[in-house]
């Protein structure tokens, strides 16, 4: 077929892109032939499937396959498709999303990480958990055995009584500690999604939870994300027309737009998934930022349809990794079951960790702290943003993350590879779009952003684009 390069410039996903698009502008690959499964490809060329499902959604998105369910990737018919107009492919060196990825952990020794996902150290609860630790070290931790399944029962009993707080009648049966909310979404996407499901998702969206579908064979679809929430319109259009089995969506504090879902349209959306046979994964891990006590979609189905995901990541420490998934007893047995056979049970010590931490006394104070602080990055950073001639996207004062754009900054992917030679890591759009492309939307860390390198780098590539385009 063609023979991959591992050693060259060009990324592994760009040159299958490449490599097929020559196989269909020469005619080796006719209309309608079918390509290699995923994980043939993968095994053949000695490459990883999250390599393969990357280029062949490239090139569903680009226009030269298409997507059949349980059937596989066949190669597109298109009006006028001849070689003689197509000519020979130029070398992709779009953004590689997948590599970015892995990046954002691997650049920690960049000076100013304003794409980030995380907190700054300061920010978090440290004295909490050294307090914590403190206390499991004259406790005399259990070093020998293995957790529970469900997890640690304390923690598990403490997160019920503050769901309930949140009107979401939940008892420690209902609840399941992971190791990190990242580990929730992979157990929910293994209970709910087979190979072939259509499987719809916020788009923009959670990068890492998309590779994670597709690695499982799903066919995503993006529900687009409005600065009021969602596109209700667009969503049940997309519920008749693909039928999908489930949404993965942020309803608060959407990562990476920050937007909320209003009151009225979780009811329609509860609506729709009842009337469409839906299932809801509803990703909160934001909640403990929100200063406004909001209804969630698991409050408001009291876990009927509703699967609820949480974490501490954001509000005690990353390095914990401590998560939670909360649903309903029948479903909560099968995922502690997927959760025993994909790595037995999570750590022990560190839900015991974050117990303690939320029990030392100083937790809602810390909280409040935080929030106050979210709220004071959002006023400066939101007026350097503008003062420089960027659009937001929305201004919630609250939560993470601004996402915004510039009407000279088009392709805010390309920004982010030049803004790493300032030793600047940016959000760049592509990196959450369903299907990448080109964009000048960006999302920023407000925690991180309050900066003058940041504004300093971001005005002189401004005032470069003038000169290139007065030139």
């Amino acid at each position: 077929m063609f023979t991959l390069k591992p050693e060259s410039p060009t990324p592994l996903v760009s040159q299958i892109v490449d490599g097929f698009r020559r196989l269909v502008a020469e005619q080796a690959l006719k209309p309608g032939a079918k390509l290699p499964s995923i994980r043939a490809f993968a095994a053949s060329h000695g490459v990883s499937v999250f390599t393969v499902v990357e280029a062949y959604d490239r090139l569903v998105a680009q226009g030269w396959l298409v997507s059949r369910a349980n059937a596989g990737f066949f190669v597109k018919r298109r009006p006028g498709d001849a070689p003689a107009a197509v000519g020979p492919p130029q070398p992709d060196l779009r953004f590689d999303a997948r590599w970015y990825l892995t990046q954002i952990f691997e650049s920690r020794s960049l000076a100013l990480k304003a794409g980030c996902g995380w907190m700054p150290h300061d920010w978090l609860f440290e004295e909490g958990v050294r307090r914590s630790l403190r206390q499991l070290a004259t406790d005399g931790a259990e070093l020998g055995g293995y957790g529970l399944p469900h997890g640690h029962m304390a923690l598990r009993m403490l997160i019920a009584e503050s769901l309930a707080e949140h009107q979401i009648a939940a008892t420690a049966d209902n609840v399941l500690l992971t190791q990190g909310s990242s580990q929730a979404l992979d157990l929910a996407a293994r209970r709910l999604v087979k190979p072939g499901d259509v499987v719809l998702v916020d788009d923009p969206g959670y990068p890492n939870l998309m590779f994670m579908l597709r690695f499982l064979g799903a066919r995503l679809v993006g529900v687009p994300r409005t600065p009021g929430g969602y596109d209700l319109a667009a969503l049940e259009s997309l519920l008749v027309e693909h039928r999908p089995r489930a949404f993965f969506t942020q309803p608060r504090l959407q990562s990476p737009t920050n937007s909320v879902a209003p009151l009225a349209q979780l009811f329609r959306l509860l609506q729709l998934a009842e009337a469409h046979d839906v299932a809801l994964v509803e990703n909160d891990i934001y909640a403990d930022l929100d200063p406004e006590s909001r209804p969630s979609l698991a409050s408001l189905d009291q876990l009927k349809r509703v699967i609820y995901v949480g974490s501490f990541s954001k509000t005690i420490s990353p390095n914990i990794r401590v998560g939670y998934l909360v649903a309903r007893a029948d479903r909560l047995d099968e995922l502690t079951q997927l959760k025993m056979v994909s790595g037995l049970t999570s750590s022990d010590l560190t839900e015991r960790l974050a117990f303690g931490a939320l029990t030392e006394g100083r937790w809602r104070k810390h909280l409040k702290s935080l929030r106050d602080r979210l709220a004071a990055a959002h006023a400066k950073v939101s007026q350097r943003l503008v003062d420089l001639g960027f659009e937001l996207f929305n201004e919630p004062k609250a939560g993470m993350y601004l996402w915004a754009r510039h009407p000279d900054l088009t392709d805010s992917a390309e920004l982010s590879q030049q803004a790493v030679a300032s030793s600047i890591m940016l959000g760049p759009g592509e990196l959450f779009l369903v299907e990448p492309r080109p964009t000048g939307w960006m999302r920023f860390n407000v925690a991180f952003s309050d900066d003058e390198r940041l504004y300093g780098f971001l005005a002189q590539q401004i005032a470069l684009q003038a000169q290139s385009a007065a030139a």
